[in-house]
């Protein structure tokens, strides 16, 4: 069922996106070339515990950190690691979620270090801009179907591949709800959008090919191609006004 959120609903959604988001802006700020990505990890959990939150996926389904830092050819899901050091040339999605006063907000970015590749750099614009225009389309009365298919040209027009085995979803006082927000369509299907829906946009994007696989630790999710791959997301309320963003710092 999807749970349409009352405006106090909102304001508190609109409170716990504040604190992913700047908890987010201050991942992309510290990142840097020689730190562990469970240094990069800690900056999250202290931010989020800093402002009275909890994080969102710290022990969701076992998982181990506060974040998933996903490196390069990692889609999704990755674990922080005292391990794995970043490099100069490296793109790092920083995925974010914080729980405050009973409600949820995620929110993700790509983010370059040092000096990327110029395929790189495209990557993260073409995956950024699909994540705007799929906001943009999530209107009152538009069928979810036409978010997900505006995601999809964006990025397969510009050559390059969706990612289908995972998607977005709804969002509120568990961090994953209904709808499912998948970013491939078609136009005029899928569930209505009414005015107090609330959901989490999130463009998966490779260089090349759609397919993907899992790593032995469950979670990590890697393109089959061993492409790069980049990942936005905001978690957005559909209002009579226009959509909202709900994970703006």
């Amino acid at each position: 069922m999807i749970s349409v959120k009352s405006n106090t609903d909102l304001e508190k959604l609109r409170a716990a996106g504040r604190i992913a988001g700047r908890a987010l802006k201050l991942a992309g700020e510290s990142v840097r070339a020689g730190m562990t990505t469970k240094e990069l990890d800690k900056i999250v959990h202290d931010y989020i515990v800093s402002c009275g939150a909890t994080p969102s996926f710290l022990g969701y389904g076992g998982f181990k950190g506060s974040a998933c830092i996903s490196i390069n050819n990692e889609v999704i899901h990755g674990i922080p690691s005292s391990k794995r050091k970043i490099a100069d040339g490296d793109i790092v999605s920083v995925d974010v979620g914080a729980c405050y006063n009973g409600f949820h907000g995620d929110t993700c970015a790509t983010f370059a270090v040092g000096h990327i590749s110029d395929e790189a750099k495209k990557l993260l614009e073409v995956t950024e801009a699909s994540l705007y225009a799929g906001i943009d389309a999530a209107v009152v009365g538009a069928r979810m179907g036409d978010v997900s298919h505006t995601v999809e040209e964006y990025c397969v027009s510009r050559g390059y591949a969706v990612v289908k085995q995972y998607c977005g979803h709804g969002i509120g006082r568990e961090l994953h709800e209904s709808p499912e927000v998948p970013n491939y369509g078609k136009p005029g299907h899928g569930v209505r959008l009414v005015s107090g829906m609330t959901f989490c946009i999130e463009p998966m994007i490779n260089v090349k090919g759609e397919g993907v696989r899992v790593l032995k630790d469950g979670w990590t999710v890697l393109t089959q191609s061993g492409s790069l791959s980049a990942h936005f997301e905001h978690a957005i309320a559909v209002t009579p006004n226009g959509p909202v963003i709900l994970t703006q710092p």
